[in-house]
């Protein structure tokens, strides 16, 4: 059975400051090919919800995956809704521990 993916407001966020970076540093249509591709790589979760690590350590069911080695993409996988939320894509250096540490810490 096939999950449906969605993106979480955050992980919107992420990929738009991601298309701008990249817009700036290359070009805008280089841009927009390498978001496009990474959101194909979230889509392929629909298929496949629970490849990935698992970083419970960092949240309960969280689970990552990488995109060509620059990209940190972070999820949840809910099996009674069949739905992958995409919470995060995390580039380059962004701190994904520090980004889904409890509040305080």
């Amino acid at each position: 059975m096939n999950y449906q993916v969605t993106f979480a407001h955050e992980a919107s966020n992420h990929l738009a400051a991601i298309r701008d970076y990249i817009a700036v540093a290359a070009d805008p249509v280089t841009a927009e090919r390498y978001v496009d591709a990474i959101i194909d790589h979230c889509l392929d979760l629909e298929m496949f919800p629970h490849r990935g690590a698992r970083r419970d350590d960092l949240r309960p069911g969280l689970r990552t995956v990488n995109f060509r080695k620059r990209v940190t993409i972070a999820f949840a996988v809910d099996d009674v809704a069949n739905r992958v939320t995409i919470l995060g894509v995390f580039y380059g250096g962004l701190d994904i521990d520090t980004a889904f540490a409890p509040d305080g810490v």
